[in-house]
């Protein structure tokens, strides 16, 4: 039998741990991604990027056309919606499961977001459209859901704010309160993903309903706010490195006195915190799988740069230096390992969904970003000068990874999650091990040997 055309993606190994718990159905789609990456997405990158204006406003109000085609040719494939797992959301979602899925992500990570974008796969509208589908009431869900299934509009997801600590969202100040048959948006937001697209039409903002309430974590909501409505403010767009990521990007917004009808409240008043960890658990994953395939690209890069002979130095080709083959035996090493970690984390969510995959999630969310960062960092090196421009995807490519450590919750915030989870089987480990040195006492004395115990 042929291998599966996954093997030129990933090592043997990889896929000889999850190919039998792929259906036919998840491992006929695959192919058929990989196939309309390597055909239609990887070929059209830099047609897309000719095609959004370099004019600074011009920039955020253009519908690039290629990745509009690649749409088009998605949706007829069959290859849409992919992230949303049947298994979840058995009304909206497609059969396929966290771990299947996490495979397509590291696929889609190699194209970077226009390859997520064409298969109506990129954040922020993944992550809204699975609170939409979990907690959307049904009006809600035939407004906002099935556009944004169809691809016809966009949305933003509005947390974080300026002047804020909002690693711990318990600190936001964006006001949420009723009046009358209507409720009232007050704040200031920043980094909001996906409020400057032109197609944007709704942000999921998240704010204080109930700033008395002795729970904190019962003191948050999330409503429906419509992009036109009046009050919403986009002041600028926010740059990572250099880079403003339009036409999605990341936006400053102000929301002064924004009234919306009280049906946009998302799922009931005090539930934000509920919504928020179950939309941020699967893209933590999604998000790490694609940081694996830029990684894996940006490997890719750097191999056929070094083996390339008009790039001799002192007379060798660039590989036959010591420390650039060490660069990419450590690469491949890391690459493989995140992966690993990662589908396990994805089988999890699958087994005992995002809330019994907390640990796997977290290690995950503050390793993989790093390690890619790692790899693309090497295989800038070997392009020299040119690695750092815009002649290769490496730089914004590495912008944007770098983001991620801050991004669904900063590194630190995870570490320390993790540590504490891990503090907490001390007591255990000692009643454990006291067992044991009874036990070796016994065995010592029996045997005539004095315990130093």
């Amino acid at each position: 039998m042929a291998p599966h055309p996954i093997i030129e993606y990933t090592s043997e190994a990889s896929w000889a741990m999850i190919e039998d718990k792929f259906s036919p159905f998840a491992k006929e789609t695959l192919a058929k991604l990989i196939t309309f990456l390597e055909v239609e997405v990887f070929p059209a990158s830099a047609l897309a990027h000719a095609q959004l204006p370099d004019d600074p406003v011009k920039r955020w109000q253009t519908v690039i056309p290629a990745i509009e085609e690649l749409k088009a040719k998605a949706k007829k494939l069959g290859l849409w919606n992919l992230f949303l797992s049947k298994a979840h959301y058995p009304e909206h979602g497609v059969p396929l499961t966290n771990l299947e899925y996490a495979v397509m992500a590291e696929m889609l990570g190699r194209g970077g977001h226009m390859a997520s974008e064409a298969v109506n796969c990129a954040a922020p509208d993944t992550g809204n459209m699975e609170v939409l589908a979990r907690y959307g009431s049904p009006e809600q869900q035939k407004k906002w859901l099935v556009p944004l299934l169809n691809g016809e509009i966009r949305s933003a997801f509005s947390m974080t704010e300026k002047n804020v600590a909002s690693s711990d969202a318990t600190n936001i100040r964006t006001s949420i309160r009723r009046e009358g048959d209507e409720i009232v948006i007050n704040g200031h937001k920043w980094w909001i993903s996906g409020a400057g697209d032109p197609r944007t039409k709704l942000h999921l903002v998240m704010g204080k309903s109930d700033a008395g309430n002795k729970n904190a974590y019962n003191q948050q909501s999330v409503v429906i706010v419509p992009a036109d409505a009046p009050g919403v403010k986009i002041i600028r767009p926010m740059h990572v490195f250099g880079y403003d990521d339009a036409p999605e990007g990341h936006c400053e917004v102000i929301y002064e006195n924004v009234r919306v009808p009280l049906g946009n409240m998302v799922l009931g008043w005090g539930r934000g915190f509920e919504i928020i960890q179950g939309r941020l658990g699967p893209g933590r994953i999604h998000h790490c799988m694609r940081s694996i395939g830029a990684a894996q690209a940006a490997l890719d890069l750097m191999i056929q740069r070094v083996t390339d002979p008009g790039r001799k130095t002192f007379g060798k080709y660039l590989h036959e230096h010591g420390s650039v083959i060490a660069d990419i035996a450590k690469s491949r090493a890391e690459i493989e390992g995140a992966r690993l970690l990662v589908l396990s984390a994805a089988l999890q969510i699958d087994k005992y969904k995002a809330k019994g995959a907390l640990k796997e999630i977290g290690i995950a969310k503050f390793v993989v970003p790093s390690m890619a960062l790692t790899v693309i960092d090497r295989a800038m090196q070997s392009f020299g000068a040119e690695g750092v421009s815009q002649d290769t995807p490496l730089a914004g490519t590495w912008a944007g990874l770098r983001t991620l450590r801050i991004a669904d919750g900063p590194d630190a915030v995870h570490i320390q999650q993790v540590g504490q989870r891990e503090l907490r089987r001390a007591p255990g480990l000692v009643q454990k091990a006291a067992v044991h040195k009874k036990k070796e006492k016994q065995l010592l004395e029996q045997a005539g040997f004095k315990s130093r115990l």
